[in-house]
């Protein structure tokens, strides 16, 4: 079991810029593959990023596609979101995940088993 710890986020001007950062717990780190999803008020969680488990193969979601990055250091358990050129819309409490089984790059929730407990990010226009 890994348990999945949010910093960053807060508030930004439009075009600015923020990094989340995912910490997990344990030794095992490098066996999940790991994902950023959001999720704003009335509507579904949605997928943002995923990055493999060892090569930093990253997938992005077409809507941050060019001003989010998705990175990892399984030296430090931590994922990381770089977000750039932020906008109004990229305004939503943000989610890591970590998904067990083999494969990465899921887009769905009930692909992925742990969780984060959500930072919030506000992009103010």
């Amino acid at each position: 079991q890994v348990q999945l710890v949010q910093s960053g986020g807060g508030l930004v001007q439009a075009g600015g810029s923020l990094r989340l950062s995912c910490a997990a717990s344990g030794r095992t780190f490098s066996r999940y593959a790991m994902s950023w999803f959001r999720q704003v008020p009335g509507k579904e969680r949605e997928f943002v990023a995923a990055v493999s488990r060892r090569d930093n193969s990253t997938y992005v979601a077409d809507s941050v596609k060019g001003r989010f990055t998705i990175s990892r250091d399984n030296a430090k358990n931590t994922v990381y979101l770089q977000m750039n050129s932020l906008k109004a819309e990229d305004t939503a409490v943000y989610y890591c995940a970590a998904r067990q089984r083999t494969g990465w790059g899921q887009t769905r929730l009930y692909d992925y088993d742990y969780w984060g407990q959500g930072t919030q990010v506000t992009v103010s226009s």
